[in-house]
């Protein structure tokens, strides 16, 4: 059995995932502004926005002077634009409607087996903290889905000044948590920001990946989890 005493998790597409994709969104507060565009076309239009944005400001531009709320409105309104919304007031509003809309419950929800397996983690007397490039919306979005009480600490990029992979972001982790980390584990799906990213600083970690998903390179399956509910087992077992 692995002698852990900090549990660390990732959130998006870990604990979290998006209801609908951000094109069905976008496209729904389109509508409620008189417009008629399509999801696909917006869905690529962000990942356009989203991708040069973060190139030019990493981390939600932190380090050049911007908020991550300006940073995000910056990209929703880009998203607009480049599907072919020109008027600055609607897409102005838009942008502040998504971005408060995305704070709350109701564009996330909670992965299967991650409340179960984040309740008997407290029981069996782990303790836990979240490490997230997430922007600092992230603890109130925990709270309306019910997941805030079981972290000791919530680090997300833009609180460190870091994001993962960089290792100093779970070096700060193991500095909140109390632990060495040999005595630490992290939990993510993605396999260079979390699984690679936290054994390189000497933490354990387990990598999500539901059926179907590629096969990473050197993931010893020991360390892979098909479901969040498989998490125990394998601590047990290592």
């Amino acid at each position: 059995m692995l002698r852990l005493r900090l549990l660390t998790w990732d959130v998006k597409d870990t604990l979290l995932r998006l209801r609908r994709p951000v094109g069905e969104s976008y496209a729904a507060e389109a509508r409620a502004h008189g417009l008629q565009l399509q999801p696909p076309a917006l869905s690529q239009a962000f990942r356009e926005a989203y991708g040069a944005h973060g190139r030019r400001f990493p981390n939600y531009g932190r380090d050049q002077g911007l908020s991550s709320r300006q940073w995000w409105l910056d990209v929703v309104g880009q998203t607009f634009r480049l599907a072919g919304v020109h008027d600055d007031s609607i897409v102005t509003l838009m942008a502040e409607n998504l971005y408060q809309d995305y704070c709350s419950a109701q564009n996330w929800e909670v992965l299967p087996g991650a409340s179960e397996t984040l309740s008997r983690c407290r029981q069996r007397g782990f303790r836990m903290g979240v490490v997230s490039n997430f922007d600092n919306r992230l603890e109130k979005i925990l709270s309306r889905c019910d997941l805030r009480q079981h972290f000791e600490f919530i680090l997300t990029s833009e609180a460190a000044g870091f994001a993962k992979p960089d290792r100093k972001i779970f070096e700060e982790a193991l500095r909140l948590g109390g632990v060495p980390p040999g005595q630490a584990a992290h939990v993510g799906d993605d396999y260079t920001r979390d699984y690679r990213a936290a054994r390189a600083v000497g933490m354990h970690s387990f990598l999500l990946r539901a059926a179907g998903q590629g096969e990473e390179p050197a993931v010893p399956p020991e360390h892979v989890l098909p479901t969040l509910s498989h998490l125990l087992a394998l601590i047990e077992k290592g």
